[in-house]
């Protein structure tokens, strides 16, 4: 079985913490049976985690045995990790461990010298200090998570949730992770390349306004839309709709529309053998050249090759590797309105 461990240092963010045991201890294979072996490692028995301490079953010396080894936030990020912390973190990827850090825990990745070179993120409050203590690292504050193949790194509160979900994905397929959202009461996932932090005017507040229009531009996708068209079903202007949808959802209506036919084509390519060509027409576009250049420019590859990577429900070993906010990205593509991040505990920074 995959063993994730979930390393715990002092003033751990609890949910940090919590949010890779409920996804990776939720996720259950076709047949019933659980996809993972969840544990807690530490260098101590005992951790604390802002209110409460927890005792801990695992010592650093099981991260030698982990599949994926996960590395939550700390309270402040500052905080020098144990020297003994970064040995086992090089050591388990030195011995093929996938290594994915949540929040602040990428200040403790960035330590060990292994994001040295690549694209990672934290929380956008860290992002700048995160920078200046490791240039090494290229610091994109502006995403949700970023895989790079075996490290990962993600924003920080929901952007955790995202990155466990997007493994999940990856180590099982589509219908494995969505039933684990499902369990989760949240959308399957969220583009990574989302940003974290939009400000913009605050949504009206019941907040579903647009929901029935969703649900109607879902079941009719496949056919040719325009922004005309939508508009005289919601029954406002062309300018009033796109302000609303961009208030509710960030993106235009007919964007919006384009990555609800490109999440259903994502399904088809995962879950049928129909050809590319037949799939295009499926979605509602209105040639297959043209599938293929939004397929590529928004999800990062194109459709042959993701359905060689992720086609049967689940991805192919040794596949393209995946950089899920980069140009070489596959993502899986949100179709439908999702909250944007917001921290819910930001890191504290020195000051």
């Amino acid at each position: 079985m995959h063993v994730v461990a979930v390393l715990a240092m002092d003033d751990v963010v609890p949910s940090d913490l919590a949010t890779p045991l409920d996804i990776f201890g939720r996720t259950r294979l076709a047949d019933g049976r659980p996809a993972y072996e969840v544990r807690i490692c530490a260098v101590r028995a005992e951790v604390t985690a802002g209110a409460f301490a927890l005792r801990v079953p695992w010592r650093l010396d099981a991260l030698a045995a982990a599949d994926t080894v996960i590395v939550p936030g700390c309270d402040n990020p500052a905080t020098e990790p144990d020297a003994a912390v970064l040995a086992a973190l090089r050591a388990a990827a030195a011995g093929g461990a996938r290594l994915a850090s949540i929040c602040a825990g990428a200040f403790v990745l960035a330590a060990t010298g292994l994001l040295d070179g690549l694209r990672a993120t934290t929380h956008w409050v860290a992002a700048a200090e995160l920078a200046r203590r490791h240039p090494a690292v290229d610091v994109d504050p502006n995403v949700l998570f970023i895989d790079n193949g075996q490290v990962l790194t993600s924003a920080g509160a929901a952007a955790g949730m995202d990155l466990c979900l997007h493994m999940v994905r990856r180590d099982h397929g589509t219908a494995v992770a969505a039933e684990t959202a499902r369990m989760s009461v949240m959308p399957l996932q969220r583009d990574g390349g989302q940003a974290q932090f939009i400000a913009r005017e605050q949504p009206p507040p019941d907040g579903t306004e647009l929901e029935p229009l969703l649900h109607w531009l879902t079941a009719n996708a496949h056919r040719e839309l325009t922004l005309a068209d939508i508009a005289a079903h919601a029954m406002v202007s062309t300018r009033t709709l796109n302000r609303r949808f961009r208030e509710q959802t960030g993106l235009t209506p007919v964007a919006w529309l384009q990555r609800s036919r490109l999440r259903r084509a994502q399904i088809l390519l995962e879950t049928t053998c129909h050809p590319v060509e037949v799939i295009a027409a499926q979605v509602g576009f209105g040639s297959p050249a043209a599938f293929r250049e939004q397929f590529r420019r928004l999800v990062g590859t194109s459709p042959r090759a993701y359905r060689r990577a992720f086609g049967g429900g689940t991805a192919t070993p040794g596949a393209e590797t995946i950089e899920t906010a980069g140009a070489r990205s596959a993502v899986l593509v949100a179709d439908g309105p999702a909250p944007m991040g917001h921290p819910s505990r930001a890191p504290r920074l020195p000051r």
